[in-house]
C-alpha cells in the first residue's frame, strides 16, 4: 500500500486540562482508489474524518490516530462515498507492536496489516469504545445499514456495516477509545461485497435473536401442553 502524505487537519482537542500535544489524525496509507478529504475536528470528543470514498470492493485505507487521552471516548464520523458493487464497509483497529501487550496477537497476521502493527487483541486497550453506548450507525437516504462486531476476542477489534448496496453515499458514526492513552493506532477502512459477513452480531441483535428463539420455544411448549391436555380429556 502506498504511503500517503496527507494530514487531516483535526486540530487541537482539549478535554478538561491543557496538554502538551494535540490529538493528531493523518491518512497513513491507501490503495485501490481509496481517498479521504476534508477532515476536521469539531470539539474535544468529536473527530470528523471528512469524506471517504471506496470506489471498489477491496479499496482500503488507514488513518493514524495519535495522542489520544486515557479512557477518553471519542465520537468518530465520516461521509462515505460508495462505488458500484460496494455494499458495505469494514473497520478494524491495528495497534503498534512492541508495546507490551502483543502476547495474545494471532501468530499469523493478515496480509493487509502494515509493518510495525498488529490486529488489536482483547488486552491492548485500543478499541471501538465497546460498552460505552456511543452510536454505531451507517445511514443513507431511505435506510440504514446493519452492524456486526467482534471486540471481545483476540481476533481483532472489528466493526462491519452491511446492506449499503445501491446507496451512493452514507454517514458512518462510531466510537474509539485508547485505554492506556497517549499512544497511536491505525484505523483500517475497506470496502466489502455482499458475500462478506461477520459471525458475531451486535448485542442488540443478539437480544432480538434470543427473544425470537424464546418466542418460538414458548409456542412449541404451549402446543405440547395443549396436546397433552387434549389427550388426557379423551
Amino acid at each position: 500500500m502506498s504511503r500517503v502524505v496527507l494530514a487531516c487537519a483535526l486540530a487541537t482537542l482539549i478535554p478538561l486540562t491543557a496538554r502538551a500535544e494535540p490529538v493528531s489524525i493523518a491518512l497513513h496509507s491507501a490503495s485501490g482508489g481509496f481517498s479521504a478529504t476534508g477532515g476536521t475536528s469539531a470539539d474535544a470528543a468529536i473527530i470528523d474524518l471528512g469524506q471517504v470514498f471506496l470506489p471498489n470492493v477491496g479499496s482500503m485505507g488507514t488513518f493514524l490516530f495519535s495522542n489520544l487521552w486515557t479512557w477518553q471516548d471519542y465520537r468518530v464520523g465520516f461521509d462515505l462515498g460508495l462505488g458500484s458493487g460496494v455494499s458495505g464497509v469494514r473497520l478494524e483497529i491495528f495497534d503498534p507492536l512492541g508495546d507490551g501487550d502483543d502476547g495474545a496477537d494471532p501468530a499469523a497476521q493478515p496480509w493487509y496489516v502494515p509493518a510495525g502493527y498488529s490486529t488489536s487483541n482483547n488486552d491492548d486497550g485500543f478499541s471501538f469504545a465497546q460498552h460505552s453506548a456511543l452510536t454505531r450507525s451507517a445511514t443513507f437516504a431511505g435506510g440504514a445499514a446493519s452492524v456486526v462486531a467482534d471486540e471481545s476476542t483476540h481476533r481483532g477489534d472489528i466493526l462491519m456495516f452491511s446492506g449499503l448496496s445501491g446507496a451512493e453515499d452514507a454517514r458512518v458514526a462510531f466510537g474509539v477509545r485508547d485505554s492506556p492513552g497517549n499512544r497511536s493506532f491505525l484505523l483500517h477502512i475497506s470496502g466489502i461485497g455482499s458475500e462478506e459477513m461477520m459471525p458475531t452480531p451486535e448485542p442488540a441483535s443478539m437480544v432480538l435473536l434470543g427473544t425470537g428463539l424464546a418466542a418460538v420455544a414458548g409456542a412449541v411448549r404451549r402446543r405440547r401442553r395443549a396436546a397433552a391436555k387434549l389427550g388426557a380429556a379423551e
